[in-house]
């Protein structure tokens, strides 16, 4: 069983900016691809950003691009995902994924998430 879990949410003016950071693990020796997907309140779960596991393959989605960047930790299995020039059309709960595929770049290329940290950008 694949444990995830996010931390580093809160709440942020517009403009400002939030670091979230992920860690995995199995139990075994497993090293994942990452990424991060959000949901908005009432909306539908979207993709947000994912990093291959050697980190060599980082894809955003388009309403994040320029804004966010994904990176790799020194840990094998953790990820942050720093945001800057928050909107508060970025407010939402935002899950971390895990899978053993290669290059993911859709929410149904992941196999687990952890449950979630949430972001609030208001002021």
């Amino acid at each position: 069983q694949v444990q995830v879990e996010e931390s580093g949410g809160g709440l942020v003016q517009p403009g400002g900016s939030l670091r979230l950071s992920c860690a995995a693990s199995d139990g075994a020796d497993t090293t994942f691809s990452m990424g991060w997907s959000r949901q908005p309140p009432g909306k539908e779960r979207e993709f947000v950003a994912s990093i291959s596991r050697s980190g060599a393959i980082i894809y955003y989605g388009s309403s994040v691009q320029g804004r966010f960047t994904i990176s790799k930790g020194d840990g094998e299995n953790t990820v942050f995902l720093l945001m800057n020039n928050l909107k508060p059309e970025d407010t939402a709960i935002y899950f971390c994924g895990v899978t053993e595929g290669s290059y993911p770049n859709n929410l149904r290329d992941f196999d687990s998430w952890g449950q979630g940290t949430q972001v609030t950008v208001s002021s």
